[in-house]
């Protein structure tokens, strides 16, 4: 499995497709001893390589273990219909697919990582598939329960306690052991996979001004600032998370630990414009995936900027050779 990165094809409607073929163009352009495989219908593929006028080798193989550095390798998937810039059934379907074989070919430890594009959890339901996103789906096929939602950049790591879940069932969800659970996940995943031996973790309140002793909520009293204290003096917190990133202080720490999605993802993003990374960690392989979504609207325009996914390919090999 030794150097051998998969890259899932994602919504085939969206830019997923898109920036996977820029990042081959560019990558291809240098040497390298890395064998990088596509999970994508081929016709699919052929777009986007005509459409950007791309003239790196590629070839099509039947078997993970004809795959050769120096050209994208391309495990196909069925040809099928595009429908450029709309969520489908088909297109549903088929990220699904390319997803399940990477998988596959994960759990038969015959790659290092995937890198996996941005999917429509719209097209994911009119396919009938269960999941609410990604990081569920590969928590779901590697069994594991102890899993952390996280994103990697070079000016600001962060983590979630929840993730994919509406805002009237964060509080609800949060528990002391499931804080204290998600938080040493974040700290063995900081000391093992990104090399950082004594991490410093900021805790994000969850109420306004952090529940301000119990007048505006309780989670803090109650859950949150229990499960900061078993960990040691590294572990801080409740911060309040307007003041917290508006005064830049996630600068004074290795990572920042949230309650919920767009608490952390709206000032990541700000601070990580199209260079930041979806990391899962916890899992006993590695995915990465850019921080960014399918933008229907500009897909097939050509225009997409593929930094995110980059950015991802580039944090698979840091962690792929961290876990040597």
């Amino acid at each position: 499995m030794e150097n051998k990165f998969l890259f899932t094809c994602g919504d085939i409607n969206g830019i997923g497709p898109e920036i996977s073929v820029k990042l081959f163009d560019y990558y291809f352009g240098t040497k390298s001893k890395f064998h990088l495989i596509f999970i994508s219908p081929l016709n699919v593929f052929e777009l986007y390589y005509k459409k950007l006028k791309c003239n790196f080798s590629f070839d099509v193989v039947e078997k993970i273990t004809q795959t050769k550095p120096n050209q994208l390798n391309i495990v196909t998937l069925p040809d099928l219909k595009i429908e450029i810039g709309k969520p489908t059934k088909v297109s549903g379907k088929v990220a699904y697919q390319s997803l399940e074989q990477s998988i596959e070919i994960l759990k038969n430890k015959n790659a290092q990582a995937v890198i996996t594009a941005p999917v429509s959890k719209y097209a994911f339901e009119l396919a009938g598939i269960n999941y609410s996103g990604q990081t569920e789906i590969f928590a779901s096929h590697f069994n594991s329960k102890n899993y952390l939602m996280m994103f990697l950049s070079s000016k600001m790591i962060a983590a979630l306690a929840t993730i994919h879940i509406p805002i009237k069932e964060v509080s609800k969800n949060l528990t002391v052991d499931l804080l204290k659970n998600k938080i040493q996940i974040l700290i063995n995943t900081l000391k093992s996979d990104l090399k950082i031996s004594l991490p410093k973790i900021a805790v994000l309140g969850l109420n306004p001004h952090s529940g301000e002793n119990g007048k505006i909520g309780r989670e803090e009293v109650d859950k949150i600032i229990p499960a900061i204290k078993y960990f040691n003096k590294n572990v801080e917190g409740p911060f309040v998370p307007d003041a917290f990133f508006a005064n830049h202080l996630y600068k004074n720490f290795d990572a920042v630990f949230g309650m919920y999605h767009d608490q952390v993802l709206i000032p990541f993003k700000m601070i990580n414009f199209n260079k930041g990374v979806n990391f899962t960690a916890g899992l006993p392989i590695i995915r990465t995936s850019p921080d960014h979504g399918t933008a229907l609207d500009i897909a097939g325009k050509g225009i997409a900027d593929y930094t995110s996914i980059l950015a991802a390919f580039r944090y698979a090999k840091i962690i792929a050779l961290n876990r040597k």
